[in-house]
């Protein structure tokens, strides 16, 4: 016999309350292994790939250890350290770009940019608050990073967890399953396998997705000789999750610094355009539909305000949750919203639309439809609703509402 809702309530109420204050208290301990985990559950389609292909699984989980190994190094020697080069370096150079705005304005507007004219003051305030709040961002995500992730996580935690998580994978999804309530284990797999498909959409799609942009961009951009062109390639990339805003944000950037850097040279500018927009014809036509398809089921906005609550509360483990939570808050009001609709507070009693003397005017009794009198013609009324379960027969109200709840688990509930 499957335990009252109000006591299945607590249980699961608990067990969620543990779950908050463990990140609450234990987030930067945890941070290892949740990152490890993510990374095990993002390379597991690879390795099951190479199983098919004949390999065990464990070369196949160590030949993706070797292949991330390489990658690690290369980001850790070429990458990372330019990048935060050029983004040091462009939080100092705002002023300065400010400033050549404000002395081209002047020059091409005098009677507007006059010395202590409003125009003038506010370029140059908001050129000097860009890099103050800039240089602390900066600072305070780089000592951020290095406090919760340090040397001995990277190096060592993180490639050690994800090893073993990948390793047995498989299994622990088994046993997790083998650990579900019994009266449950339906509503749960239907709606972990939701979460699955959002999550998979998302992270190896979508993620898939900024990844190659941002590659794109920065390439390009390095490659016709853009100052900042490594930085503002992978910004691009790395909002372009939202659509439309990463190339807008990041083309505006990049067409700027152009200006500034090829004045006079027209054709060095319309090539930055044309990265952007080249970027953006790869997107929509070529990565978006082959990796990620129409939609993702999570969006952008629900995904913005996850980061920001959870990054606010838990921190940077925070920022790592709040993908999957969101995902999974997202599958699970659609299976709730879909089983209120297949409900009787949704439905109501199924009230007909017109007619007179065959006992279907505004002022009828509600017929319960499926239920016909003796010579098989029409239907009859039955006010007291219990008639045509008592003899057997179906109904629409109650068993048509359980078979169609049946198949996506509300009878477990």
């Amino acid at each position: 016999m499957a335990l009252p809702v109000r006591e299945q309530a607590i249980h699961w109420g608990i067990a969620m309350a543990v779950f908050l204050l463990a990140m609450w208290y234990l987030g930067d301990v945890l941070t290892p292994f949740v990152l490890g985990g993510a990374f095990a559950y993002i390379l597991d389609p690879v390795a099951d790939r190479l199983e098919r292909l004949g390999l065990s699984r464990t070369l196949s989980v160590a030949a993706i250890g070797l292949v991330a190994l390489m990658l690690f190094v290369l980001m850790a020697l070429l990458v990372v350290p330019l990048m935060i080069q050029q983004a040091a370096q462009f939080v100092n150079t705002v002023p300065e770009l400010f400033g050549q705005l404000r002395d081209w304005l002047a020059t091409r507007f005098p009677d507007v940019m006059t010395e202590g004219s409003t125009i003038r003051t506010q370029l140059q305030t908001i050129g000097e608050a860009l890099q103050s709040s800039g240089g602390k961002l900066l600072n305070s995500a780089l000592s951020s990073a290095l406090g919760v992730i340090n040397i001995l996580f990277l190096l060592f935690i993180v490639p050690v967890v994800t090893f073993y998580l990948l390793l047995d994978w498989d299994r622990m999804v088994a046993k997790v399953d083998d650990l579900l309530p019994r009266d449950h284990a339906p509503t749960i797999r239907l709606i972990a396998s939701d979460i699955d498909a959002t999550l998979s959409s998302f992270i190896r799609g979508q993620g898939l997705v900024m990844a190659i942009q941002g590659t794109f961009y920065a390439i390009g951009l390095m490659a016709v000789g853009l100052q900042f062109g490594l930085f503002v390639g992978a910004l691009s990339g790395l909002i372009s999750f939202i659509p439309y805003v990463g190339a807008i944000v990041g083309g505006s950037l990049a067409v700027g610094l152009a200006l500034f850097q090829f004045w006079g040279d027209w054709w060095m500018v319309v090539a930055v355009a044309a990265i952007f927009f080249g970027g953006q014809f790869l997107e929509g036509n070529i990565l978006t539909p082959k990796l990620v398809g129409d939609s993702v089921g999570l969006h952008p906005v629900w995904l913005i305000l996850a980061l920001s609550v959870f990054g606010t509360l838990f921190g940077f483990i925070g920022l790592l949750l709040a993908v999957p939570v969101s995902a999974a808050l997202g599958v699970v009001a659609r299976f709730f919203i879909a089983q209120y609709k297949h409900g009787l507070l949704y439905r109501g009693l199924e009230r007909p639309s017109s007619g007179d003397d065959d006992g279907t005017g505004p002022g009828a009794v509600a017929i319960r439809p499926g239920r016909t009198g003796g010579d098989g013609q029409g239907a009859v009324p039955d006010p007291a609703g219990r008639r045509g379960a008592a003899g057997g027969e179906s109904t629409s109200g109650a068993a048509g509402s359980e078979s169609t709840s049946g198949a996506a688990g509300s009878g477990d509930t």
